[in-house]
């Protein structure tokens, strides 16, 4: 690889080169020798670091512009979670995290704990019906244990299924998986966070499928749970049954259906983000002046129908930058797969291509009106330093990932 030849000529060797001849620094100064002989970019993974700060950069600029209107809308919160997400990005960085693959017990403890946290008493906060945040004692900030449950999950997962080595034979095994996957899912449920129990079911199914899962066990598996879903929903419908999901969880189902069964509620939050979305046009209202968000037609702007107070500012152009920029991390993050030999390093990041993938594409989906409206983040953009923090980590894991991948595990 050009990386480790001599003779680097990357961007930030040639950049050093240029320090020296200008005299900055000396031949043999320190920032010289780092930049010279590429020591940074041989240990930091491109592809995936570019867009992730591009996306960062995108994501405040839209926080700040919804703070000129939404007054819950804080920029310097939001900058705060860029910060504490970058430094615990270096710190995994610079730890091998390939050391979790044989912690199966720790990381199951570590995911239970995350999430019943909100459930203990004097800890757990409740806010917008759910009890899904912890306050941080003595400094009063609070946080979602479950948004850093999805990487626990993910290591869970990639730990348990990459012992089989790319071939699951036994059923009972295949068993044991889904089993072990439907503990952090039922008890996120608990909360209840609908939306973030699918991202984990989305993640370790998307796991489980490329760790080896038969055809036959995946397909019987999506048939029961059509099945399991369909009657979840009706005993909810009914006077006499358990009544599993909640009456907004239920409402949320049939504005996905029809939008105008619930004129007021989700119906209307539907309505007005495709009317933010088609009001953008090509190239936008520019920056402060998104009426839907601006004049309060648009609820939880910064938040859930982000996608939504994006595209009306910065229009059709601005959108297919984002897309652009996520497409870019995603493939990037997928050739590194492709590429790698170690199955639970494969794993690990076959998890992260389907959180991102699946919370894009149900947050753009409900913004537009083809998928359910659920409280899923839109990653780097959204307004939220639980979520910010959790994904720059993520970004930590798979640079950790590649710091490493020539040392044995």
């Amino acid at each position: 690889m050009a990386l480790d030849t001599p003779q680097d000529t990357s961007p930030l060797a040639q950049l050093g080169n240029w320090f020296q001849g200008l005299g900055v620094v000396g031949r043999q100064g320190r920032l010289g020798r780092m930049l010279g002989k590429g020591r940074f970019t041989k240990d930091l993974y491109l592809p995936v670091l570019i867009p992730t700060i591009l996306l960062v950069a995108y994501g405040l600029l839209v926080v700040w512009s919804a703070s000129l209107a939404i007054e819950e809308a804080s920029i310097t919160r939001q900058a705060m979670g860029v910060v504490l997400g970058t430094l615990a990005a270096a710190l995994i960085w610079r730890y091998d995290v390939r050391s979790l693959v044989d912690m199966q017990t720790a990381l199951l403890i570590i995911d239970i704990v995350l999430m019943v946290m909100p459930r203990i008493p004097g800890l757990g906060v409740t806010a917008k019906g759910m009890t899904g945040w912890v306050r941080i004692p003595l400094i009063g900030l609070r946080f979602q244990p479950s948004e850093l449950g999805k990487i626990v999950t993910i290591f869970l997962m990639a730990s348990s299924v990459a012992q089989y080595n790319g071939r699951i034979t036994r059923l009972k095994d295949y068993v044991k998986l889904c089993a072990t996957l439907l503990v952090p899912f039922m008890l996120i449920l608990v909360q209840p966070d609908l939306g973030t129990g699918l991202v984990l079911l989305v993640l370790g199914a998307a796991i489980i499928i490329c760790g080896g899962a038969k055809r036959s066990w995946v397909l019987v598996t999506i048939a029961l749970l059509v099945l399991g879903v369909a009657l979840i929903v009706y005993t909810s419908t009914v006077d006499g049954l358990p009544h599993i999901l909640k009456s907004y969880q239920l409402k949320r189902l049939a504005v996905f259906i029809d939008p105008s069964v619930d004129p007021t509620g989700d119906g209307y939050n539907l309505q007005q983000a495709k009317i933010a979305v088609g009001s953008g046009g090509l190239i936008g209202k520019g920056i402060g002046n998104a009426t839907q968000a601006g004049e309060g037609f648009l609820p939880e702007a910064h938040t859930d129908f982000v996608f939504a107070l994006l595209s009306e500012e910065f229009g059709f152009v601005g959108a297919v930058l984002l897309l652009a920029l996520f497409a870019w991390l995603i493939f990037a993050t997928l050739s590194f797969a492709i590429r790698v030999e170690s199955p639970f390093v494969k794993l690990v990041l076959v998890g992260m291509i389907a959180m991102w993938t699946f919370q894009i594409l149900e947050n753009v989906g409900m913004c537009i009106g083809i998928m359910p409206i659920t409280g899923i983040p839109l990653p780097f953009i959204s307004y939220g330093s639980s979520s910010m923090v959790t994904q720059l980590m993520c970004v930590g894991v798979i640079q950790s990932l590649w710091r490493h991948r020539k040392k044995s595990a």
